[in-house]
């Protein structure tokens, strides 16, 4: 199996995106409950659905911001975000 890879991802409402992946699988992702209940400072910016949207798809994954917020592509895939 290739690499996996984010294709695309749209916003749908408040926090939650629809993300496109290479194999065609898509997944609608809830990132509040990641974002609202971390408690690290370093993601603040991102419970304003505004800073939120202000991500990028670089090599396949979701960045926001030079890389303060990404995940890994197989947790986005499974839609199973953890704090870590």
């Amino acid at each position: 199996m290739s690499e996996l890879l984010v294709k695309s991802a749209k916003h749908k409402i408040g926090h939650i995106l629809e993300i496109e992946f290479n194999d065609g699988h898509v997944a609608c992702v809830d990132f509040a409950p990641f974002i609202f209940s971390n408690g690290h400072p370093d993601y603040e910016p991102y419970k304003s659905v505004e800073n939120f949207l202000d991500f990028e798809i670089v090599d396949g994954n979701l960045n926001w911001d030079d890389y303060t917020m990404i995940f890994p592509v197989e947790d986005l895939y499974n839609n199973r975000l953890i704090k870590r």
